[in-house]
């Protein structure tokens, strides 16, 4: 979503950059390039000139002038501000209490309903939670069928009260039935409107009295930018929220809302979500997201994504098979599996500090793996066991069975045979060691 902000805030700093010798009049000139950009990414005028105003201070304090790197110099300034002004650190949800009770809110299109879904399967699988999904929104044609079927998917009950048209008796009885039946949190999605009115901010505020949720979370899409803000800021006004949730980051979004809601409402951002999965949702963290306006990656998320996915068992098996040179297609296919459980390839792999310019344009999706897969799915187990066996006529009808060509074929014998070398090089506990303290792994 920072795409344009990111590029645009690279050339504020090759003006610096450039210059053979700093002085406070090009310091200013690169501020007002990085105002432009700001403004241009949706951030409100006041928040963008203070946030220049708060670098320039810091410039001009910090000896930027008289730096060996004044241009790093810079950067550091503005990432550390860019971290302040979306909140300085993580804040989690608050679900101590048992059962927890979140209110989700916010606007109709905002992605309240399937954020829902998604917020039940992070407390399900990585919170250790007991979640029970209550169905809130009783206006919306097919919002019930909409939960349930998230629900099945996360494999996570939805409390529904067929046929009644009031929300704060269906939260309440939730509530209670959650009580007897030991649920350990309640996340209560419930019914948004084309624009903000009287009637939802009554109805909405009535079922907080209700229930005294421990948590309130109001769900915004990013791509509608200063709107964004200004919804929250009247639904702040009325429920006094706890935290915001960005959706839709995967849009084209000029990241505006991101970066000036903080300011605004003075409440943290606790969660972004991007795609349609239900495992696409993430902590907001600052620091990781300035990296990441800055061009720098995000390699913490990127291993915890791995660590997420990580099997001890199997890469124990799997070392072994690697030092005794027998990393065969089977262990191959078991690999690109778990690459796809933890997103989006392209996503991934802008996360690699100087990587997300580099496949911004190139078509990397979920299908990345598709011919690939097809291909070893066509082989024989033998083959895949033994892949030295690929001959030629084996290779044709490999070929025929996956919709693909020889010449593909021997691309993928190639890439696995590259592969193999590699992790074998990389299966000696000094080489994997070295690997772990390499520049960006180390945080």
């Amino acid at each position: 979503m920072f795409e344009n902000l990111t590029d645009r805030l690279e050339r504020s700093f090759k003006l610096l950059k450039g210059q053979g010798r700093i002085t406070e009049i090009n310091v200013a000139e690169t501020l007002k390039d990085v105002r432009r950009a700001l403004l241009d990414a949706d951030v409100h005028y006041k928040i963008a000139k203070s946030f220049t105003d708060k670098v320039k201070e810091k410039a001009l304090g910090q000896n930027v002038l008289t730096a060996v790197q004044p241009g790093q110099m810079m950067v550091k300034i503005v990432h550390d501000e860019l971290v302040d002004l979306m909140g300085g650190q993580a804040v989690d949800i608050n679900i101590k209490a048992n059962p927890a009770v979140i209110l989700i809110a916010g606007l109709q299109g905002s992605g309240k309903t399937t954020f829902s879904g998604k917020l039940v399967h992070l407390l399900k699988t990585k919170r250790g939670k007991r979640p029970l999904l209550v169905a809130g929104d009783v206006y919306r044609p097919a919002a019930i069928e909409q939960l349930k079927t998230l629900g099945e998917q996360v494999e996570v009950p939805v409390y529904t009260e067929e046929g009644s048209k009031d929300p704060v008796k269906i939260a309440k009885n939730a509530v209670r039935h959650a009580k007897k039946e030991g649920y350990s949190a309640v996340v209560i999605d419930t019914a948004g409107r084309l624009a903000v009115d009287e009637d939802m901010m009554k109805e909405i505020t009535a079922i907080r009295d209700a229930v005294n949720p421990h948590e309130i979370l109001f769900v915004v899409d990013a791509m509608t930018g200063q709107d964004a803000v200004n919804t929250a800021k009247a639904f702040n006004d009325r429920l006094d929220f706890d935290g915001v949730v960005l959706t839709k980051l995967d849009g084209d979004a000029r990241g505006g809302a991101a970066l000036t809601i903080r300011s605004v409402v003075n409440k943290p951002i606790k969660f972004v979500s991007t795609g349609e999965k239900m495992d696409a949702l993430d902590v907001f963290h600052p620091d990781r997201m300035a990296d990441r306006i800055l061009g720098m990656g995000d390699v913490v998320t990127l291993v915890e994504k791995a660590q997420e996915q990580f099997d001890e068992v199997e890469a124990r098996r799997l070392q072994k098979k690697i030092a005794k040179n027998q990393f065969n297609f089977d262990d191959f296919l078991s690999q690109i599996q778990q690459i796809k459980k933890m997103g989006n390839i392209k996503d991934l792999a802008a996360m690699i500090p100087g990587m997300g310019k580099a496949v911004r344009d190139m078509d990397l999706d979920d299908d990345a793996f598709r011919e690939v897969e097809a291909i070893i799915r066509s082989m024989t187990p033998q083959e895949r066991a033994n892949p030295d066996l690929l001959n030629g006529s084996r290779k044709k009808r490999i070929a025929m069975g996956s919709g693909t060509t020889v010449t593909e074929i021997n691309r993928l014998l190639k890439q696995f045979n590259e592969t193999r070398k590699m992790m074998r090089a990389m299966s000696g506990k000094k080489n994997l060691s070295r690997l772990m303290n390499m520049p960006g792994m180390r945080r």
